[in-house]
């Protein structure tokens, strides 16, 4: 029974403990490393397969982390622009002063010389501006500024350089809404250049300034507008005695109430006009005290004008006015001026030995045009005549019977109040 039985091996002489254990199906085929948890034993291709699989995990990780990361830091740096603190750009310091004729260089030439004027009286205040004349303290502004102090109220004036003084009135006059004021013990005063109000045209550059609605220091620009265009402003009394007559100039720089009595310069800086009224949207033409803003039609007392009469105020107190020694008819509403019926004191409407008198105009003539001008009403004649100095020779030409008469008469004088 056990003679084809092997013979009995040796349990130990093939054992090799380091040799790799032979395979059940071929005892001579080595079998994989020994395991120490029983699992499938994992060959070296799914070593290397699993090994690409965690690094493609790895890299969709890394790139989710970075897209995330990368979004936040997108966002943070669109809506700060940068890491760090902000700094924006910024042009460098250069180098001051304007050219002499811009408005800039206009602006820094006046300022010093432009004042603003605080009145009070018993009744009402106000603010308006005026400019130094001369080195001995006389200030040029509107009559309608410095009516509310009467008699007895006060006129302070601020400098641009915040400096203030006390001023009493020279001289006033209401038919060319013109004031003279003076301060005292005031050193270093820079009078202000006049020009020429002749030499202006339509379309020149202009700069005014003021205190509008008491903003002192305040500089606007535009153009001349127009030139000689008669206006009339005021009226408020029952008597019309505050009615000024102004040949103006018209400009587009803005100017509101508190720019009365300023300055209207040229491209020098030079004054060509003194800004005393506006045309506003819902008060018509009328002067600046009242509270309608600019729209671009304002108007300025000539230089010319404003020189004589402040020179007149300055020497004698009073300005005096041309006259042709007519008393008009200013309920007319024909074309022109026609001369009344009677005076006012119901006398004659043509002064005895007046100027009109002399050059042979009579009651109920119609005046149609002044030096060639066409004059459409009283207030227009008044305007034109004004606008001359009393002994300029005027030509008149008047409509009498349905003729024309063309006469030559040399102007009167008469104080104005």
């Amino acid at each position: 029974a056990y003679a084809d039985a092997p013979p009995p091996t040796n349990p130990w002489q093939n054992y090799d403990p380091w040799a790799h254990p032979a395979h059940p199906a071929n005892p001579t085929h080595p079998s994989a490393p020994l395991q120490q948890n029983g699992a499938a034993v994992v060959t070296d291709a799914q070593r290397r397969k699993r090994a690409k699989k965690v690094l493609l995990v790895g890299a969709l990780l890394i790139a989710l982390v970075s897209g995330g990361v990368g979004g936040v830091v997108g966002a943070y740096l669109e809506r700060n622009g940068g890491v760090g603190d902000v700094e924006l750009p910024q042009a460098g310091t250069e180098a001051g002063g304007r050219a002499p004729d811009s408005v800039a260089g206009i602006a820094a030439r006046a300022l010093p010389s432009v004042v603003t004027l605080h009145v009070s009286g018993s009744d009402e205040q106000g603010t308006g501006t005026g400019f130094v004349l001369d080195a001995r303290g006389h200030i040029l502004t509107n009559n309608h500024v410095v009516e509310p102090a009467g008699d007895s109220g006060d006129i302070s004036v601020t400098f641009h350089s915040g400096d203030t003084a006390e001023a009493t009135v020279v001289g006033r006059d209401s038919g060319y809404d013109l004031a003279v004021v003076k301060v005292s013990g005031v050193s270093g005063l820079q009078p202000l250049p006049l020009g020429n109000s002749d030499n202006v045209e339509v379309g020149d550059p202009v700069v005014a300034i003021g205190a509008p609605f008491d903003l002192a220091g305040t500089v606007t620009s535009g153009i001349i507008s127009a030139k000689e265009r008669p206006i009339t402003a005021g009226g408020e009394s029952e008597d019309g005695s505050d009615v000024s007559y102004v040949d103006a100039l018209q400009t587009d720089a803005p100017i509101n109430p508190g720019n009365s009595g300023g300055p209207l310069l040229d491209a020098r800086a030079r004054v060509i006009g003194i800004n005393s009224a506006i045309r506003s949207a819902d008060t018509g033409s009328d002067l600046d005290s009242g509270q309608s803003g600019s729209i671009g039609l304002g108007f300025a007392i000539p230089v010319n004008q404003a020189k004589r009469v402040a020179e007149e105020l300055i020497n004698t107190g009073r300005a005096t006015h041309p006259v042709i020694g007519v008393t008009l008819d200013m309920d007319y509403s024909g074309d022109g001026a026609r001369v009344g019926a009677k005076g006012s004191d119901g006398g004659s409407a043509v002064t005895a030995g007046g100027p009109g008198d002399k050059a042979g105009i009579k009651s109920g003539d119609v005046i149609t045009a002044v030096d060639g001008q066409r004059v459409h009403s009283g207030e227009e004649l008044i305007v034109k005549t004004r606008a001359h100095r009393p002994g300029d020779r005027l030509e008149l030409t008047l409509e009498r019977g349905g003729k024309e008469i063309r006469i030559s008469l040399t102007l009167g004088s008469s104080s104005g109040d």
